[in-house]
C-alpha cells in the first residue's frame, strides 16, 4: 500500500511541475482581457463613468475617471502580454481596493460578502502576479533573457517573472 501511495504522490508532484506554467497564464490571460475590455469600455463612455464616480464620492472625479480607465486599458494589455507584469498589478490592484471601499462597501456585511465580489477576487489575483510574476509564457521571460539577466534576482532580473529565491540575497556578513 505504501509503494502504491509513494508513486502517486510521485505521479502527482510530477504533473503538477509540468503544468506549473498553467496558473500564472490563465491568471494572466483572463485577468488582462477583462481589464483591457472594462478599461476600454470606461475609455469610450466617459462622462458616464466621471458621473458614477461623483455619484461614489471619489474625489476629482472628472480626472480620476480617465486615470483609471487608462490603468485598466493599459495595464490590463501589459498584464495580457505578461510585460512588467508584477509592476503594473499593483496599481490595477488598487484599482480594485477603490472598487471595494466605494462602490461595494454598503454591500460587504461579513468576510463572505467580502470574498464572493469579483473585485476581491480580482485584487487577489493580481496580488498573486504581483508576487509570483507573469509566469513562463510571458514578454517578462523574454526580456530577462534577451538581458542576460537569467541569473540574477532569483530568475526575474526586475521585470516580474519569478520570486526571488533566498539564494538570490547577497549574505550577511
Amino acid at each position: 500500500m505504501s509503494h502504491l501511495l509513494s508513486k502517486v504522490h510521485a505521479f502527482v508532484l510530477k504533473a503538477a511541475g509540468t503544468l506549473s506554467w498553467l496558473p500564472p497564464t490563465l491568471a494572466r490571460l483572463c485577468l488582462g482581457f477583462v481589464f483591457v475590455q472594462t478599461g476600454w469600455g470606461k475609455l469610450h463612455d466617459l462622462p458616464r463613468v466621471v458621473l458614477y464616480f461623483d455619484s461614489l464620492g471619489i474625489p476629482a472625479p472628472q480626472l480620476q475617471a480617465p486615470f483609471v480607465a487608462g490603468v485598466e486599458f493599459l495595464g490590463g494589455l501589459l498584464v495580457l502580454a505578461g510585460l512588467f507584469t508584477r509592476v503594473v498589478s499593483i496599481p490595477l490592484a488598487a484599482t480594485m481596493v477603490v472598487a471595494l471601499v466605494t462602490a461595494k462597501w454598503s454591500d460587504l456585511h461579513g468576510l463572505s460578502d467580502l470574498f464572493g465580489t469579483v473585485e476581491f477576487l480580482y485584487l487577489v489575483c493580481f496580488g498573486y502576479l504581483a508576487a509570483f510574476g507573469a509566469g513562463p509564457i510571458s514578454l517578462d521571460r523574454v526580456v530577462v533573457r534577451l538581458a542576460g539577466l537569467s541569473g540574477a534576482s532569483g530568475g526575474s532580473g526586475g521585470t516580474g517573472t519569478e520570486a526571488a529565491s533566498p539564494a538570490s540575497f547577497p549574505a550577511r556578513g
